[in-house]
């Protein structure tokens, strides 16, 4: 039947075929990324995981960091991070290898995770007395990856522009923006954007900001589109093709301990967030200067 039910399933089929279809290729070269906004509730977290299973279940190697003292990217990737768990924390403070935080996800054998703990909420006012402060995350990066080849390294930041955040700058050389399709959508990009700039001119010259991918998109309204259309003119280079909507089954996935990518495969999230993961894949690294 012709139904709009009928046509959106017949829609997410030939999606789902096509992406059964697609063959990425990974070069070796590890690409940095921190997932951030500065305005909460924009599926930050969300988005950081979906995204890192979805280019595991790609074949890629990837590591997830939880800077967010929340812990909620942990949770999602089913990773144990109590109190008494090593985590970035010790990382962060305490100089230990990242290699000895990491902890395996049952997500996929490909991805893995440095978890947060609660001790995390007190980094920000340790690290102040810290020597090289900014850089302590990407020392402890410098030092993994010189023995552990990885495609993608995702860093879930907190949504404030502390010196976890400044560090997750630091470290990465991408900047992916998930931006939510409503009003306020754009309210503090211009800061965010802002403290990109500070961090190129002052600690990282390879900064840039490659990725914003739209969230919460409900094709239903004029708003959604209104916004869609608006991130599009400013940064039509940034913006991926594919849009995520409000589903359901992604705001219930991270209750069980899961991504939306093991959860429920076939939903409409899912297969959203791989196609997103496709377009990061197949996306060129570009310099600053692009």
């Amino acid at each position: 039947m012709d139904t709009p039910l009928a046509r959106e399933i017949a829609d997410l089929s030939a999606r789902r075929r096509n992406l059964e279809d697609v063959k990425v290729s990974f070069t070796g070269e590890t690409r940095i990324l921190t997932v951030s906004n500065q305005k909460g509730g924009v599926g930050k977290t969300t988005t950081a995981v979906n995204i890192a299973s979805a280019l595991a279940s790609l074949g890629a190697k990837v590591m997830v960091i939880d800077l967010d003292p929340q812990g909620n990217a942990s949770t999602a990737l089913g990773v144990p991070h109590n109190a008494e768990t090593q985590s970035i924390y010790d990382v962060l403070i305490n100089e230990v290898p990242l290699a000895d935080v990491l902890q395996q996800s049952p997500e996929s054998e490909n991805l893995v995770c440095a978890p947060s703990t609660i001790h995390l909420a007190g980094a920000e006012i340790e690290l102040v007395s810290q020597v090289a402060r900014e850089h302590r995350l990407r020392g402890a990066l410098d030092q993994y990856l010189a023995e552990h080849p990885i495609d993608f390294i995702i860093i879930d930041c907190p949504p404030s522009l502390g010196l976890l955040t400044i560090n997750a700058f630091a470290a990465a050389t991408e900047v992916f923006i998930p931006i939510q399709c409503e009003y306020y959508a754009l309210e503090g990009l211009s800061q965010l954007l802002g403290s990109i700039q500070m961090i190129q001119k002052h600690l990282n010259p390879a900064l840039h900001l490659s990725t914003i991918l739209l969230t919460m998109y409900d094709g239903r309204t004029r708003l959604a589109q209104q916004v869609a259309d608006e991130v599009r003119n400013h940064f039509p280079e940034q913006v991926l093709n594919t849009v995520i909507p409000r589903s359901v089954r992604v705001s219930e996935a991270p209750s069980f301990g899961q991504t939306v990518i093991t959860y429920d495969g076939a939903s409409a999230g899912a297969i959203a967030y791989r196609e997103a993961a496709v377009e990061i894949a197949s996306k060129k690294t570009q310099s600053k200067e692009n």
